[in-house]
């Protein structure tokens, strides 16, 4: 059976042909085809009779998609000349053919804005479903992609478990230093100390820490090559992570945290991260 290759999803947009970049470069390095995708929703469209056209509504929505996927198999060619890309103009809702491909690949890569998106839409709607249903990890670009390093948020769930797993894997296959960022910020305490009552920080970082250490060390006992770096604060997840993201060349969350509510599909620093990372976010959901 041929191994599951790296999808990435096109639009004909800058994001989009930076994510196909991103993509080749990964499909390259895991030794995988990359499949590039374009989904048209045809909208019924008719015209009055009497008005002659060159070509129907649908006719040029496929020829644009068609000519997008050209560029992007071009761009990806160009980034990896070797890697062998595959094609593919698909019909329906982008979102929902992008969700049912990522049952049968590693990833899924995307621009984090697309052509439909709002002045002021820092990520696109597309991004944002296929992150929250997707069911391999989904790589949302954006960012310079300057930075080195793998930054992964530890939060003891399970989908922070399976972000952790992916991002010793990652930093491991590209000899990459691992951070990983626990936080804590208890509401009760930072009022406390605000009314004036004194409060000793350092046993409590320190548990937290002794927790963190706990949870890295079966990954960093598979990967001992990795060099690792433990980072413990007194902040919010999404902030932390944010910051961190300015030197990072990737962030990894899990879909949902400790902290999400039944039928929250995607946690709310999983989606900050996608929102505001300074690099590429990659989402990795944990069933």
């Amino acid at each position: 059976m041929a191994e599951k290759s790296v999808v990435v999803g096109v639009d004909g947009s800058s994001s989009a042909t930076a994510a196909v970049r991103w993509a080749a470069r990964e499909a390259r390095r895991r030794g995988v085809a990359l499949s590039v995708v374009h989904a048209c929703l045809l909208v019924p469209a008719r015209v009055p009779d009497p008005i002659a056209l060159p070509r129907t509504y649908h006719e040029a929505v496929l020829e644009q998609g068609r000519r997008w996927l050209a560029e992007a198999a071009e761009e990806a060619r160009r980034v990896a000349p070797d890697l062998a890309v595959e094609t593919e103009l698909a019909s329906g809702d982008a979102a929902e053919d992008l969700v049912g491909r990522s049952a049968s690949a590693q990833l899924v890569v995307l621009g984090s804005r697309g052509l439909g998106g709002f002045t002021g839409l820092l990520v696109g709607s597309i991004a944002v479903a296929v992150a929250t249903h997707g069911h391999c990890p989904v790589v949302v670009v954006r960012g310079a992609e300057t930075g080195s390093g793998v930054v992964v948020g530890v939060d003891g769930s399970a989908a922070g478990e399976a972000a952790l797993a992916f991002a010793f894997a990652q930093a491991a296959a590209t000899s990459a230093e691992l951070v990983a960022v626990r936080t804590w910020s208890d509401v009760f305490v930072d009022t406390a100390w605000h009314q004036g009552l004194v409060v000793d920080w350092e046993p409590i970082e320190a548990a937290e820490r002794e927790l963190l250490e706990r949870q890295v060390e079966p990954h960093r006992a598979a990967h001992p090559d990795v060099a690792v770096r433990l980072v413990v604060t007194r902040d919010r997840p999404a902030h932390a992570l944010v910051a961190h993201s300015r030197d990072a060349a990737l962030v990894v969350v899990g879909s949902r945290g400790r902290g999400g509510f039944r039928g929250l599909l995607l946690g709310s620093t999983s989606q900050a991260l996608i929102h505001h990372a300074e690099c590429p976010v990659v989402v990795v959901p944990h069933h």
